[in-house]
């Protein structure tokens, strides 16, 4: 029985046993042993007292003194809890129906199972009971009993029945009253519990049992200065559970009179059911400290009420949103705002929480869902609302700030009266230089035009006029280009912008373009004529301008600018040597050309020109009739590079060195070599012609016809059909007649697969369908092209056939041809798209060496762009994660951070985040991710792994509220990206089942 009850036990009347005077005076003559059995039962011997009673009944001619044997034996058997007890009695029962000791045996076992605490067992005897039988003492026991036994049994309402009996009697009232009072408190019926305890005037049973309930009961029904009071009285004499409860109702007592500061302590000694709190308990010890001003201990508490769906979880959220903001924490502000809008408890705290969220969106990003759609939400609920005006700027302003300018554009296209003329002016340009920066000029080109038709902003006018020219100029445009940048130059706001600093330049190369070399030379002066190199522009016009002179034929002014030029150590110092020899020759001076092709082939072991410069050296020792010292350097060139254009032109010119000179035999060699090696080439042609002449020279001509029926890429016989039928195509062509013209040619190379203009069919052809759009089938063209050897289109056609597998992701097919474009490339922007392909190639076949070294190659390239810069430094920090290497992967990421833009950005700060969380740095893990959020909320996969880093990080900095909302907030918004979902639910789940030990609110099952 428990403390409740032990007083109760004290005050029942213990069974009477001892039989009347006259009943033992006539059996101490006649049956001694019966005498002696009661006496030892009377004694509580009851084992031996059973064992006298058996052998009484057995031995004994009397009926009653039989019976009262078998009752006696049978109460023994139940205070010695034996088996078969009940059945004893039972038997008892059935067989002697006519013993005074019939009723008194269900009273008495009743009464000893209820003493001993059995009370299923007492209520089972107690309802066998004749009350009519009984004395008036002894209905009391009865109902008193029968009720506490019920009401131990939680039936509350048998419980009552009996208890209303006994409510007015001396010895059982009080108690009575008490348990009357106790059901009622237990059903919630306070006012009907209050009314029974105050009818309790004992005074052993009020100092006992009602302090601690009246206490709860007063809390309960609003008395909460009584509830304090009484409360307060009864802490000394508590025991340790009730000290912890007592607490409780003070502390909530005080909180409910709004007087916090007292509230604190006495909350703060609650222990918890079970030693756990709940939401709620967390909820008053929170909002109490919040209204002391101790935010930082406010959300102390309010962080560990998770997986609330009720009002006070509401109200938590809301006011713990608060506390972060007091404390400047807006990434944890908006998941608390976001969690109190998304109940609907209270409208005004769902509408409030809902504008904050949106606002706080606006301010630092939205990792859960696009920022236009939280403020769009707000608008389409609350359309009438006094702060729409506020609400659609932002909406405006919040595609600006997270680069959704295509969304802005849109938006304002359909709601104008959202924002200015002005604005719609900026968000075009934006977009447009965006497209720009992806390389889709064609597009970037329309937003532009767009932009320039609300001509509200002069700068932005101004600036939307330049890059309308830039992206005209890189789709090769370039009388729109020029036309572009002349309006431009004529603006009288274009100076006040920095694009102005590129004007000249751009104008220069437009001209340069246009092979107009005169207004060429003006402008690449003008820029020649500046003070300060920008971006190397000042060399690179210095080049171009030479460039202008050579073409014009000013040899000494092309020399004077390509000495310039040389003097910088740039990419293109080689090209200036090369070129400024080339000068010399055609001023006549072969001494000095010679001296300058010699010193660049040992100054520039690495050029591209290598190639270019051993040639023209061989020609110009040939000229000056130093044939041994030009065959050789021919010898050289073929054997050094054997792919490049000028190795066949190499061949075919010893060849006709040595017929020159007479020397037949080695012509023909040298002529035949052309032929098997670099078959489909002009020079191949050219070749064979040469050869039919030595062979008829030689009188052999049945032998060159032999031997030349044997080439599969001429046909002589067919020779003049092979020219017309090309010549009509190109006319077609040059004519501009497009669709002609690729109808001739697919019928030409029908014809003449290996004609004499193959190789240039198939270029052209290839350029045709490229221009239309139709990479499909310009691709074999280009790849004909590509693999017919050495030619003036090969390192066009391999770059376009590299293009090609690259946009579309093939790099299986894509890495043959970019690793012999990095070796034949003369253009140096060519080799550096092949290297920086190559490392994406090998990176997509998981060779995470040869990627590194690829992109270490492209980051030693001068001057490169910034992305490629980013592009290379991405290849080593993915590598690097491949392989384990996290240290260089650390340090290459915080590269690509510095340059980085869009999706690999995204990705730069997603691993800066994860490696300072290695580092337990998980404030600045945070910062990280609040980054990644804010400006790069369009690639979404990055930014639910940086969530759930978050989370982790909120969860090691104590915070469990933001750990878990953010998990959940991952698991429900990106069901796109399963590994990421999978990750935040094993997260969720290890932080809810560690919570639930100290929360009871918290399901460690839930989602």
């Amino acid at each position: 029985m428990n403390r409740t009850t032990s007083v109760f036990s004290i005050l029942l009347l213990g069974f009477i046993f001892v039989s009347s005077a006259q009943e033992t005076q006539i059996y101490s003559h006649d049956q001694k042993q019966f005498q002696d059995a009661l006496a030892l039962y009377n004694n509580q011997q009851y084992q031996a007292a059973q064992a006298l009673f058996e052998k009484v009944k057995t031995t004994t001619t009397d009926y009653e003194t039989e019976a009262n044997s078998v009752y006696y034996a049978a109460n023994a058997a139940v205070r010695l809890n034996q088996r078969g007890a009940d059945k004893l009695m039972e038997n008892f029962v059935e067989r002697y129906p006519t013993s005074t000791k019939r009723n008194s045996a269900f009273i008495d076992v009743a009464d000893y199972y209820f003493e001993t605490g059995k009370y299923p067992y007492a209520l089972k005897w107690y309802k066998k009971v004749d009350q009519g039988v009984m004395s008036r003492r002894d209905k009391e026991r009865f109902n008193f009993n029968s009720g506490y036994a019920y009401y131990a049994t939680n039936n509350a309402n048998e419980a009552e029945r009996y208890l209303n009996k006994v409510l007015d009697s001396e010895k059982y009232g009080a108690q009575a009253k008490y348990y009357m009072g106790y059901i009622a408190y237990e059903q919630d019926d306070y006012e009907r519990a209050n009314e029974r305890f105050d009818e309790i005037t004992d005074p052993k049973v009020l100092e006992e049992k009602l302090s601690y309930y009246q206490a709860d009961l007063n809390f309960k029904l609003g008395n909460f200065e009584k509830a304090i009071e009484m409360a307060e009285k009864q802490l000394p004499k508590s025991d340790r559970r009730e000290v912890s409860e007592l607490n409780k109702i003070i502390g909530e007592s005080y909180f409910n009179l709004e007087r916090y500061d007292q509230a604190i302590p006495y909350l703060k000694q609650y222990k918890g059911k079970r030693g756990r709190w709940s939401n709620t308990d967390f909820y008053l010890l929170g909002y109490s400290y919040y209204k002391q001003g101790d935010f930082e201990s406010a959300i102390g508490q309010f962080n560990r009420i998770i997986g609330g769906t009720n009002s006070v979880a509401q109200s938590a959220y809301y006011h713990l949103a608060e506390c972060y903001l007091k404390l400047d924490k807006k990434s944890e502000a908006l998941n608390a705002f976001r969690n109190a809008s998304q109940m609907t408890f209270s409208e005004e705290i769902e509408k409030d929480a809902l504008l904050n969220y949106a606002r706080l969106s606006y301010e630092i990003g939205n990792a859960y869902e696009p920022v236009p759609q939280v403020i769009g939400s707000y608008l389409e609920k609350y359309p009438k609302d006094e702060r729409q005006g506020e609400l659609q700027t932002l909406l405006v302003d919040s595609y600006i700030t997270s680069k959704n300018f295509e969304g802005a554009m849109a938006l304002l296209e359909k709601n104008s009266g959202y924002a200015s003329k002005e604005t719609y002016q900026k968000v075009a340009f934006y977009r447009g230089v965006e497209l720009f920066i992806d390389g889709s000029y064609e597009s970037a080109l329309e937003r532009f035009s767009k932009s320039l038709k609300n001509p509200e902003n002069d700068s932005f006018e101004a600036r939307a006029q330049y890059w309308k020219a830039e992206s005209a100029y890189r789709l090769n445009r370039f009388d729109d280009a020029l036309n572009d940048f002349k309006e431009f130059e004529g603006d009288s706001y274009s100076k006040n912008i920095e694009e102005a600093a590129q004007l000249h330049y751009n104008l220069g190369y437009s001209y340069f373009k246009l092979k107009d070399y005169g207004n060429a030379i003006a402008y690449f002066k003008k820029v020649t004529d500046q003070n300060e190199d920008s971006q190397g522009q000042k060399t690179d016009a210095f080049m171009r301008l030479g460039d202008s002179y050579f073409v014009t034929s000013n040899y000494r002014l092309a020399i004077s600018a390509y000495n310039t030029a040389s003097k910088v150590n740039g990419p293109e110092r080689d090209y200036a040597t090369f070129q400024k020899a080339l000068c010399n020759g055609f001023l006549g001076d072969n001494v000095t050309k010679t001296d300058e092709l010699e010193r660049f082939v040992d100054r520039f072991p690495k050029s591209s020109l290598r190639d270019d410069a051993l040639f023209e050296l061989g020609n110009t020792y040939i000229k000056g009739n130093n044939e041994s010292l030009g065959l050789r350097t021919y010898d050289q060139l073929i054997s050094k590079f054997p792919l490049s254009k000028f190795a066949p032109r190499a061949m075919l010119r010893q060849g006709l060195v040595h017929y020159n000179a007479e020397r037949n035999e080695q012509s023909l060699t040298k002529l035949k070599g052309v032929v098997r090696d670099y078959s489909n080439t002009q020079e191949a042609k050219q070749a064979v012609a040469t050869a039919k002449l030595v062979y008829v020279d030689m009188g052999r001509v049945s032998e060159y016809a032999a031997w030349a029926r044997n080439l599969d890429f001429v046909e002589v016989t067919d020779a003049e059909l092979d020219e017309a039928s090309f010549e009509a195509a190109d006319r077609k062509y040059a004519e501009g007649k497009t669709d002609s013209a690729i109808r001739s040619f697919e019928d030409y190379l029908k014809q003449f697969p290996n004609g004499l203009h193959s190789n240039q069919a198939n270029f052209t052809l290839a350029q045709l369908y490229f221009s239309k759009g139709d990479k499909v089938k310009a691709l074999p063209h280009y790849v004909a092209v590509a693999d017919s050897g050495t030619s003036e289109y090969t390192e066009q056609a391999l770059t376009r056939v590299c293009e090609i597998y690259v946009a579309k992701q093939d790099y299986q097919n894509a890495v043959p041809f970019l690793e012999r474009l990095e070796n034949t490339a003369e253009i140096p922007q060519n080799r550096t798209f092949a290297q920086s392909n190559l490392m994406k190639g090998y990176y997509e076949q998981n060779d995470y060496q040869r990627t590194i070294s690829y992109a270490e190659k492209v980051l030693a390239v001068p001057n490169i762009d910034d992305r490629i810069k980013s592009d290379a430094q991405i290849m080593i920090a993915r590598s690097a994660i491949e392989t384990g290497n996290e240290h260089l992967a650390e340090t290459a990421f915080s590269e690509v951070k510095k340059i980085a833009s869009g999706e690999v950005a995204a990705e730069a700060w997603y691993y800066d985040a994860y490696f300072k969380n290695k580092k337990n740095e998980h404030g600045a893990s945070n910062v990280s991710v609040q980054k990644l959020v804010k400006d790069y909320s369009g690639y979404k996969e990055w930014g639910g792994k940086g969530l759930v880093l978050m989370a982790k990080n909120f969860y090691a900095l104590d915070d469990a509220f933001q750990a878990t909302y953010i998990l959940e907030s991952v698991i429900e918004n990106f069901s796109e990206f399963e590994d990421i979902v999978a990750e935040a639910k094993g997260e969720l789940s290890l932080i809810k089942t560690r919570q639930a030990e100290i929360n009871s609110s918290v399901n460690p099952n839930g989602n």
